[in-house]
């Protein structure tokens, strides 16, 4: 999976660098068809303390996901984000393991009547 690091108006570090790849690099054992990951970093100008925001877009066969989020660290950003796309890799893994399995009961059920 290819992932792209993107940071507007500032230079993101190569421990942080090592820190995304490493992390984002995880998705992948939920989705091995995942292609690519483009991460976000942006600074808010507001005067809370809760001012990194990461945003995180994965895509893949028939994937399109996004997920956000704000923290004090960007650390702590990247961590809530990628907990939140994990939710969806998960929900949209049962999803369509549900699906499957009925459209297999249903192709076994049409079989049944043909015969």
């Amino acid at each position: 999976m290819e992932i792209k690091i993107e940071s507007p108006h500032f230079t993101v570090s190569e421990q942080l660098n090592d820190f995304i790849k490493t992390k984002v690099g995880k998705l992948e054992h939920l989705n091995e068809r995942l292609i690519l990951s483009e991460v976000g970093l942006k600074l808010d100008k507001s005067s809370t303390q809760d001012n990194k925001i990461c945003e995180i877009k994965v895509f893949g066969p028939q994937i399109d996901l996004f997920a956000s989020e704000r923290s004090m660290t960007f650390e702590d950003a990247i961590t809530e984000t990628l907990h939140a796309l994990e939710k969806q890799l998960r929900k949209t893994k049962t999803k369509n393991e549900k699906s499957r399995d009925t459209m297999n009961m249903d192709d076994a059920a049409a079989d049944e009547t043909i015969e």
